[in-house]
């Protein structure tokens, strides 16, 4: 599919996301650096009504109805509408020219689990009011690939739509595929990222019921604790993260500005477990992203890792760096912000790979907030609670993102 490597630098000039820390890139950055927890109870008789046993979770800083109008909300599944609004704000930040060829623009942008409210909900429209109820729409709404189709529409893309599906390392996939098809010389420019809208009772009992799922209803603010001693479990989030990338040849040539570079992408598969990872394929992944950057263990400065906060997964890929990392990891620093977003699952690696390039851009790394006892298993350098300045000059930042599965990413992101 991808014949060539033109060798072009890949740049990235808008970003935007929708999620629980904040609205868009400006407000979500600036939560994440004062270390912003944002889970709450939820706001409905799900417990009582189907027994969840799990009732919190990171809702969206912003709904969608406060956003988008009437007819877009009923024709888009919440996936979709989370998509559409951060791709919007990644737009008009990218500001590119009005007579962009459409034949240069592709779209990458995945989900992991799809339009999950939309089928379940017509599917009660079925079984109470007969299939004549069931909307016309429902499905253009429910597929995967709707949020990339959505996109493609608004914005005229013809070089190619694409919906990666490949669990909590979508986003963070779509980022990777995007770059490809820029080194290929197939697209200019591609819209990508991941998106995620599954705090719905099906998913969360499902999750709750593999004891994936944190059970801390005492005290749900502190509920996502990576790294920490008593953690048990994540905690779910919602919401998009999408990114322009362009050839740096083709961003120069218009003046755009340039928050940094996708440097390096590693792929692995684990052919392991349908839910337990397999930390040597997460080391190849970060090794092969190390490589195809052309970078040393010493340039990393930074980790924004998947660190969920699961017993053993946390440890596990911090075991992963280390071994990848040639153990040349004492000047490096960990963090999860998923301490403060929860998993956004789909969308999670395209909200974590923005976060990295702020972090190289503003060479600071975010906090990972709710450590009250440092797991002492622990072998890297973690942001204790509170943000971390990054070394001057040029810096990398290795992002992270696992999937059920098994599907291993990695990006290496450095500033510009």
């Amino acid at each position: 599919m991808f014949p060539s490597d033109n060798g072009c630098r890949v740049a990235v000039t808008g970003l935007g996301t929708t999620n629980p820390l904040g609205a868009d890139v400006a407000s979500s950055w600036s939560a994440a650096l004062a270390g912003t927890s944002t889970c709450r109870p939820l706001d409905n008789d799900w417990r009582g009504k189907y027994g969840l046993a799990v009732d919190f979770a990171c809702r969206l800083a912003q709904r969608p109805e406060e956003v988008l109008s009437r007819p877009e909300m009923r024709r888009m599944d919440p996936m979709g509408q989370y998509a559409i609004i951060a791709a919007r704000e990644a737009w008009r930040d990218a500001a590119l020219p009005e007579d962009l060829d459409p034949l240069r623009l592709g779209v990458c942008v995945g989900t992991g689990i799809g339009g999950v409210w939309t089928m379940l909900d017509q599917w009660d429209l079925v079984k109470e009011k007969g299939a004549r109820r069931v909307s016309p729409y429902a499905v253009p709404m429910l597929m995967a690939n709707s949020a990339a189709a959505h996109i493609e529409l608004e914005f005229g893309a013809k070089a190619g739509a694409h919906t990666p599906v490949s669990a909590c390392a979508t986003g963070a996939e779509a980022i990777g595929f995007a770059t490809w098809m820029i080194r290929s010389g197939r697209a200019d420019v591609v819209i990508c990222g991941g998106t995620e809208a599954s705090i719905h009772p099906l998913p969360m009992a499902a999750f709750a019921n593999m004891k994936a799922l944190s059970t801390r209803s005492d005290d749900p603010a502190t509920a996502s604790r990576p790294y920490d001693m008593d953690r048990d479990g994540f905690v779910v989030g919602e919401g998009a993260g999408i990114l322009v990338l362009e050839s740096e040849e083709h961003a120069r040539a218009r003046g755009a500005n340039i928050y940094g570079f996708v440097a390096g992408v590693g792929m692995s598969s684990d052919a392991h477990h349908i839910a337990a990872p397999d930390t040597a394929g997460q080391s190849r992944a970060i090794r092969e992203a190390l490589g195809d950057a052309g970078l040393t263990p010493k340039d990393i400065a930074h980790v924004n890792a998947h660190g969920t906060s699961t017993p053993k997964g946390d440890i596990g890929e911090l075991n992963a760096i280390r071994d990848a990392l040639d153990a040349d990891t004492d000047h490096l620093v960990v963090t999860s912000t998923k301490s403060m977003t929860g998993h956004l699952l789909g969308g999670a690696g395209a909200v974590e790979a923005i976060f990295s390039l702020l972090a190289a851009r503003e060479r600071v790394a975010p906090p990972t907030i709710n450590i009250q006892n440092l797991d002492p298993e622990v072998p890297l350098d973690i942001a204790v609670n509170e943000k971390r300045p990054l070394p001057s000059g040029d810096v990398a930042v290795l992002s992270n993102a696992f999937g059920f599965g098994g599907h291993n990413i990695a990006l290496v992101v450095t500033n510009a």
